[in-house]
């Protein structure tokens, strides 16, 4: 997910942009966008879009009005993934690592990746528990590639880390 639409803005259609992408302008170099509307598959176009203040606004054609756009608020936009720039070897985005199954160096298994958290100084790992987890807890394992996560392993789904099972969040 690329980000989400939120409430409309003025009284032609144009509506806040919630964008996950760091910084948030990068979300603009789409145009084209993937959602649900009202339950249905439906691709969705930027056809204007201007920054006020902290805020993206954006319009999208055919949403011309505030009755119209308020359809689109809190919609979810992605986009293809063959449609995301290519990585350097190593690097993640993070669509990629939820769900991973998350391992420790002594072979436990704390469950798999919920979500991310950006912190500031680092990026987190939320890991839930699940049925293969060695207990119930929900784990916060900073993201701290070469220290911490040992090993990222797309093809098997799993993520090494360097972290005990009775470290506190």
């Amino acid at each position: 997910m690329l980000g989400e639409i939120g409430r409309v803005h003025g009284l032609k259609g144009w509506l806040k942009l919630i964008s996950f992408t760091s910084p948030i302008e990068n979300i603009l170099d789409y145009t084209h966008f993937n959602a649900q509307v009202g339950g249905q598959p439906q691709e969705l176009e930027i056809d204007e879009h201007r920054r006020q203040s902290k805020a993206l606004l954006v319009h999208f054609k055919g949403y011309d009005d505030p009755e119209t756009a308020r359809l689109l608020t809190g919609t979810e936009l992605t986009i293809a993934n063959e449609k995301l720039p290519q990585l350097e070897r190593g690097e993640f985005y993070w669509h990629q690592l939820v769900g991973l199954k998350v391992v420790n160096q002594h072979e436990q298994v704390f469950g798999r990746v919920s979500r991310l958290l950006e912190t500031g100084a680092n990026d987190v790992l939320v890991v839930k528990a699940d049925s293969e987890s060695i207990d119930e807890r929900e784990r916060l394992i900073p993201y701290l590639v070469d220290s911490v996560v040992i090993e990222i392993d797309l093809e098997n789904q799993t993520i090494r880390v360097d972290w005990e099972a009775d470290y506190l969040d």
